[in-house]
């Protein structure tokens, strides 16, 4: 029992971390029924994030398959990194070339949405902003001193944070005496586009919504299908429990 519990408080650490640092997430509306947002999505992740990260538990004849692309199209505007549309999905660039880069090797993003959820994966790539002090020129509020560069700069513009000094109070024992300590903290306000980018606000948006929506589908490719197939047994279920049913009726009527 006590294993249970221990369990369940583990699986809770995520969110009370989030809650600790006061992460405030915007919600993204997914739609692995939407083909032509997944198909946006993998153009966009294939050009911008296959660079550099991996998403090695997918293979390019699946993703085309599943989001209605040929083959030859895969090959065409898709194969950037290798030849073979069998081949799963690898970043271009070798892992200890990136981690002498830039501190560190590039996850691997096929389970990202699985393991942070699309609300994070959207908010991040929302959240980056100059800072003249990190390594790559840029910095995150969701993820702080990330050392991922922002790519998609371009598109959205570069933006800058505004912070603001927020005053903690807390009471602490010392020597049996309760003591007051005010300490103030650095917390981000909110950003300021100072350079405009490429897109409009809301173009940049829907294109981090379609590149949401193709991570979610990339971290479990089946489940579409997986839902389909769930709606025909719970069918079968329901007539099987009608016929049951009838059938235990048949066989008690003379007990009865």
């Amino acid at each position: 029992m006590n294993k249970i519990i221990l369990s369940l408080l583990l699986g809770l650490l995520p969110i009370v971390s989030h809650a600790e640092q006061g992460l405030k997430l915007d919600h993204v509306r997914i739609d692995l029924s939407d083909q032509a947002s997944l198909q946006r999505g993998a153009r966009i992740f294939v050009n911008y994030c296959l660079s550099c990260h991996n998403a090695a538990y997918l293979r390019y004849n699946r993703m085309g398959h599943d989001l209605g692309i040929s083959n030859q199209l895969v090959k065409q505007d898709l194969l950037f990194a290798t030849n073979k549309i069998g081949d799963r999905m690898r970043a271009a660039m070798p892992a200890a070339d990136a981690k002498k880069w830039f501190g560190v090797a590039p996850p691997d993003l096929t389970l990202e949405a699985r393991y942070r959820g699309p609300d994070w994966i959207y908010t991040y790539m929302h959240s980056f902003y100059r800072d003249p002090k990190s390594f790559s020129g840029w910095n995150n509020t969701v993820f702080p001193h990330v050392a991922m560069p922002f790519v998609l700069y371009g598109w959205q513009g570069e933006q800058r944070a505004v912070f603001r000094n927020v005053k903690l109070v807390s009471h602490v024992m010392e020597n049996g005496k309760a003591v007051t300590e005010v300490t103030e903290e650095r917390v981000f306000s909110h950003f300021v586009l100072a350079k405009p980018g490429t897109m409009t606000p809301k173009q940049y948006d829907l294109a981090i919504r379609d590149l949401t929506n193709f991570m979610v589908y990339m971290g479990e490719p089946a489940k579409l299908e997986r839902i389909r197939i769930g709606v025909y047994v719970l069918i079968f279920l329901a007539v099987f429990l009608v016929l049951a049913i009838l059938l235990k009726k048949e066989y008690w009527k003379d007990v009865h």
